[in-house]
Order: C-alpha cells, then sequence, then structure tokens
C-alpha cells in the first residue's frame, strides 16, 4: 500500500507546482487566458481525447460502461443536490448555482493530469473518456439548469455543445477504432496528436491557477460548506455506488471512475453563472462570488483529500 507521502509526492505534488506556476505569474503579469482557452479547447483537448481512445487499451464493454456510468453519476447527483436545495429553502438563481456547484467537477483541467500521474497511461485514457462525457453533459445539462436562473433559453444548448472540436474529436476516436482503422502509434500522423495531446495536462493547469489568482471570494466563504460537503463527500459515494453497480473488469478502470468523482468544483459554472445571473445575490454576496468562492476552497481542500482518496482507492480498500 502506497504511504500518503509517496502519493503526494508522485501524483499530487506535480499537479501543485503547475498551478503554482500559473497563479505566481499571473500576480506578476497580465494573461489573457481567453487565448489560452481557446487553444485548449480548439486544439489542445481535442488531441488528447482523440489520440487517447484511438490508442486507447480500454474494451468496447469498458468504454460502454464508462459512457453509461458517468451519465447515471450525474443524474443521481442532480436528483440528490436539487431534493437538497428545494428541502433547504433554495429557489431561483440560488437553487440553479447550488446545483451547478454540486453537480459538476473539474474532471478535465484537474481530474485528467491527476490520473495520469496517479494512475498512468491507462488511468489517463478512462479520464479522458469520462471528462469527455462529463463535458457534454456540462454544455447541455448545466446550460438548461443555469438559464433557470435568469429566464434564458436552454434551446441552442445542444448546438453549443456541436460548436467544440472534442465532440467531433471523440465521434473520431470512436469511429476509426470500430471500423479498425486506427493510424499506428508511431506513425507521424499520431505521434503529431500525441505531441499536441500531451500539451494539454500542463496549459489546463497553468489555466486553472491564473483563475484561481482571480477569483473573488472572501465575502463568499462562510458559504462555501454546504459545496464541499458536496464535492467530497456525497459526489464520491454517489460514484462508488455506481461503479459498484456497473462492475468494472479492471480496478484501475474502477478506481480512476470513483476519484474523478471527488473533484473539486469545475470552471464551467462560473461562466454560466456571470451570463445568466450575474446581478443575482444571496445574503448579499453575488452569485458569481459564491461560485468562485467554491472553486477556490475545494480546489485547495483537494489537495490533501485526493491525496488520502488516490492512497485508499490504491490500496484496494475502496474498489
Amino acid at each position: 500500500m502506497a504511504s500518503i507521502t509517496e502519493v503526494f509526492l508522485s501524483s499530487i505534488l506535480p499537479i501543485v507546482v503547475i498551478i503554482s506556476l500559473g497563479f505566481g505569474l499571473s500576480q506578476r503579469q497580465e494573461i489573457r487566458t481567453d487565448s489560452l482557452n481557446t487553444l485548449t479547447l480548439y486544439i489542445l483537448t481535442p488531441s488528447l481525447i482523440f489520440h487517447s481512445i484511438a490508442l486507447t487499451e480500454l474494451e468496447a464493454t469498458a468504454l460502454l460502461k464508462i459512457t453509461v456510468g458517468v451519465v447515471a453519476f450525474l443524474s443521481v447527483v442532480v436528483l440528490v443536490s436539487f431534493a437538497f436545495g428545494r428541502g433547504t429553502g433554495k429557489e431561483g438563481a440560488h437553487l440553479s448555482a447550488f446545483m451547478l456547484i454540486a453537480v459538476f467537477g473539474n474532471t478535465g483541467g484537474l481530474g485528467i493530469p491527476l490520473a495520469d500521474f496517479a494512475f498512468g497511461s491507462l488511468g489517463r485514457q478512462t479520464a479522458v473518456l469520462f471528462a469527455a462525457i462529463h463535458g457534454a453533459v456540462v454544455f447541455t445539462v448545466g446550460l438548461f439548469i443555469a438559464s433557470r436562473s435568469g429566464g434564458g433559453s436552454a434551446r441552442g444548448s445542444l448546438r453549443r455543445v456541436f460548436r467544440y472540436p472534442l465532440v467531433y474529436a471523440v465521434i473520431a476516436a470512436v469511429g476509426i477504432r470500430f471500423l479498425g482503422v486506427a493510424p499506428a502509434a508511431d506513425s507521424v500522423a499520431m505521434r503529431t496528436i500525441g505531441l499536441l495531446g500531451d500539451s494539454a495536462i500542463p496549459v489546463m493547469l497553468i489555466i486553472l491557477g491564473v483563475q484561481l489568482s482571480r477569483t473573488e471570494y472572501r465575502s463568499a466563504l462562510p458559504m462555501t460548506t454546504t459545496p464541499i460537503a458536496f464535492r467530497f463527500g456525497v459526489s464520491p459515494l454517489a460514484g462508488l455506488l455506481v461503479a459498484s453497480l456497473l462492475g468494472f473488469q479492471n480496478s484501475t478502470v474502477a478506481q480512476v471512475f470513483v476519484l474523478l468523482t471527488a473533484m473539486p468544483v469545475a470552471i464551467g459554472p462560473i461562466i454560466f453563472v456571470v451570463e445568466f445571473a450575474q446581478e443575482a445575490r444571496v445574503d448579499g454576496v453575488s452569485l458569481p462570488e459564491l461560485v468562485s468562492a467554491s472553486i477556490f476552497v475545494t480546489t485547495l481542500l483537494s489537495i490533501p483529500l485526493v491525496t488520502a482518496i488516490v492512497v485508499l482507492l490504491k490500496s484496494g480498500l475502496i474498489i
């Protein structure tokens, strides 16, 4: 069984260092994250997704189970967060913002690098597929939830999904695997795509560091207790339940699946809340401040908590 120190040094510390570089650089120099986001969204992440799925060691059954599992897991957390929110008196924009915080974790920018460092190539392949499905749900269900907060329409949510290359990267990779025409791993094409994909991981972490450095969170800190409980309590328990019911044959796949359900709050919700409910306030705190605080606090807490989760998962005591 790996010790907490070993897991931290090998899996968590590299991530912390790269995030800190982005955080520190942003404090000293203006960084255009919109350009970095565009680069990551349209080139680096699709390359990572295509390369990982096209050459994955995962069998077709595992691919199907991960897809079904992500949808089932998110469905459970949506229902629980909605019931809890309504039961505690949250309504309208506040309820929508709370659900976005509770349901969606940072499976891409943090989850993929973490799975890569902690579980190697198979871990990254699993995380890439999980994050791709998760991202599709964020830009459909997440947009619908957010649109309800400000009276906006969710009519165009599906079309928004198909604006982004990651959807086509998944379709293309699955297609060439199904047809058996995937280029060899050592071909020029796949080595080029692989090089671009490998660049996605450090760039995503640097972007996260920059975004955290700009987070306005102080006034909303007292309101982050419940989001913390959902992200590191309710969410991984739901993930463990779904993974156990699906019965993944490969233990690494099952462990990465559970790990990705315990990620801190995703960055995406802040974009949605700013668009649909920027002026809404709860107890004197704006909803963008509440979401930003939740992102900041859960990301910091994820360092010790996720380290412990990785240790437990690697021990085989959980799944």
